[in-house]
């Protein structure tokens, strides 16, 4: 029996993406749930900073095609012996995990325990974007920072957030102005600073320079919280200064440098880490709570709390769309989401 091909975008060499082979267009196996997979029809993905960090340049190749793509809307078309959280028929939105092929491709299997039901007020592009920097934003404050979501808890206290601009910046922002934090957002444009106010930041302050001379300036000595989505080293000692005694920090951004923890000692400050993959690639008992949050972050997007972050849209999704999507994502200075749709 001949077996079913799905086309995909993949790659053989990790290249720079000026090279036409960085990103390919190729033809795979269709694949086939089992256990508590779902297989689900592609409609539109969106590219997020780890696409291009897992495709940068290295001495490697791979003999069968490596499919790239953490941020997936579509359909369920099929469900492993197993599932009971979905059927047939569902519209679904996930990021899935890093360490199975992503979603870049016509159909994609992914574990039920960490897919939502699609926000119901959203098409699939919208939708799309929402994903990573859902499940990132809110593990970071919820999961690691322990901030309340009872808005009542939060009176009075503030939020930094670093890189508010960004795709999880952009979802963080609106998730702690909703849990009733001051929040403080860092911007260096007047494009990115008018889109962080916008999705209700009570404040911007420029990362390019030092953060308590402008918190001081604005009426703040010091910060209950700070959220770091950009440059861990670079905003080290920044951080360190205007963190307030016992306060949090939380970052999602890995260093190539050596921390000094000892700045944050003599305030007692907590410093921890979140990546959203973590969950998936351990197999962690709570796994299903990323279902639970994508059917809660759902629910907020269709009661007008949330709104989607797509700032741009490439039909269709092919590789030479992708190139062009992830060539932005490099630059550094997108805002929003970058999605593609349709095969």
């Amino acid at each position: 029996m001949t077996k079913e091909t799905m086309k995909a975008v993949g790659l053989y060499k990790y290249l720079p993406i000026e090279d036409p082979e960085s990103l390919l267009d190729v033809e795979v196996e269709k694949p086939v749930p089992a256990g508590r997979d779902l297989l689900v029809k592609v409609r539109a993905i969106s590219v997020n900073p780890v696409d291009y960090k897992v495709r940068s340049p290295k001495n490697r190749e791979e003999s069968e095609p490596k499919i790239l793509g953490w941020d997936v809307a579509g359909v369920v078309e099929q469900v492993g012996p197993e599932v009971t959280l979905f059927r047939p028929g569902d519209e679904v939105f996930y990021a899935g995990s890093i360490t199975r092929p992503g979603g870049n491709s016509e159909f994609h299997l992914v574990d039920e325990r960490i897919v939502g039901m699609k926000p119901s007020k959203l098409d699939f592009a919208q939708a799309a974007a929402l994903p990573l920097t859902s499940i990132t934003a809110w593990e970071s404050l919820y999961d690691r920072l322990g901030i309340s979501r009872n808005k009542g808890d939060n009176e009075g206290k503030t939020i930094l957030i670093i890189g508010a601009a960004g795709g999880v910046g952009s979802i963080a922002t609106q998730l702690a102005k909703y849990s009733g934090l001051t929040v403080i957002g860092t911007a260096s444009r007047p494009e990115s600073a008018d889109w962080v106010t916008g999705l209700g930041a009570d404040h911007v302050i420029n990362h390019f320079e030092a953060f308590l001379p402008q918190l001081k300036a604005a009426g703040w000595e010091q910060v209950d919280y700070i959220l770091c989505l950009n440059s861990t080293e670079k905003h080290w000692s920044n951080m360190a200064e205007a963190i307030a005694p016992q306060g949090k920090i939380c970052s999602i951004v890995e260093t190539d440098e050596l921390l000094n923890l000892t700045l944050l000692k003599n305030k007692s400050v907590t410093f921890v880490w979140e990546l959203m993959f973590t969950r998936s690639t351990y197999q962690t008992p709570d796994m299903i709570e990323q279902h639970n949050l994508l059917n809660e972050i759902a629910r907020l997007v269709d009661d007008g709390v949330l709104r989607t972050t797509t700032n741009e849209t490439l039909t269709p999704i092919n590789a030479a769309n992708l190139r062009k999507a992830h060539a932005m994502l490099e630059t550094g200075r997108t805002v929003g989401k970058v999605v593609l749709e349709g095969f």
